[in-house]
């Protein structure tokens, strides 16, 4: 293990919680793999003292940072470039530094592609998708299905006004996919989800909820378990726990279920080129969160 001197780089993730982030354990596993001074740690920042903490990143010398919750959206107002993908989400995971410019951007939707290619053995490219969620992960989820060409991306979010913003938004970034909005009900689930070839859930629910469950949120994931099938892949974006009751139910369904950590390590790596301008080791920073070479959990 490298050890910290005056000539260390530092890296992190700011976010509020961050206790529970596996981050620090993959970057840090992926830097002593490959003998480099860096250091990956984690900073819990409130709200107020966001804009701070991101000029901070530049007065201690840092090479960027990871954001996340609470923080993705209101931090893309407080940076001085966003890339594309950034800019039509409107929401930030990676700070690279150029000087004395903080540079934001979006790896997740792109390491939510890699993980349907690479560990769901779906790439996007002419599939029906379904987006379940219009928040940060969803949006992201959103426009990266879109740009790489997918048939159709339905958006189910139980504010439908948010599903349709969202699917606007995407239109035009991508007119040649068909998007579409619809609420986050049982019924729209049951119709809307049989043909799908993708799914990705993008929601806190399955953090909790039993699948099995009545009433509430629980009547649409009752109804998503029952309608996944072979042939599909899905991904949870939740990886606390890191094997949903989403998952087990795409497993038995014959589908491919594709974990978030899986998701995690992929926008990770491509967040870690950014920095460090160097390929990430992947099989290390798989076996850093518990995953193997393939993508799947360890026993």
């Amino acid at each position: 293990m490298v050890e910290i001197d005056a000539q260390t780089t530092l890296v992190g993730i700011i976010g509020d919680p961050v206790a529970h982030s596996l981050s620090p354990r993959m970057h840090n596993a992926a830097f002593n793999a490959l003998q480099m001074n860096w250091r990956y740690a984690a900073f819990r920042v409130p709200a107020a003292g966001l804009s701070q903490a991101l000029r901070g990143v530049v007065a201690l010398g840092m090479a960027g940072v990871n954001v996340t919750i609470p923080h993705k959206e209101s931090a893309a107002g407080v940076l001085d470039e966003l890339d594309d993908l950034a800019r039509q989400i409107g929401a930030v995971n990676t700070v690279g530094v150029s000087g004395s410019r903080l540079l934001g951007f979006n790896t997740d939707g792109a390491g939510m592609l890699d993980a349907l290619t690479s560990d769901g053995g779906m790439p996007a490219a002419g599939r029906r998708c379904v987006v379940v969620g219009a928040g940060g992960g969803g949006r992201a989820a959103a426009f990266a299905l879109a740009a790489a060409g997918a048939s159709r991306v339905t958006v189910l979010n139980r504010t439908e006004r948010k599903a349709q913003s969202l699917a606007d938004a995407v239109r035009r970034a991508a007119p040649g996919c068909r998007v579409e909005p619809a609420p986050l009900l049982a019924d729209v689930v049951e119709r809307v989800v049989g043909d799908a070839e993708i799914v990705v859930h993008a929601t806190a629910a399955t953090m909790s909820a039993a699948m099995g469950g009545g009433g509430g949120r629980a009547d649409w994931l009752q109804v998503l378990a029952r309608r996944l099938h072979r042939g599909m892949a899905v991904l949870d974006m939740v990886y606390t726990p890191a094997w949903t009751e989403l998952l087990g139910a795409a497993k038995a369904a014959g589908a491919t279920a594709v974990s978030g950590l899986s998701m995690l390590v992929f926008q990770g790596a491509r967040s870690f080129q950014v920095w460090t301008g160097r390929p990430a080791p992947l099989d290390v920073m798989r076996q850093a969160v518990g995953l193997t070479a393939v993508g799947e959990l360890k026993s």
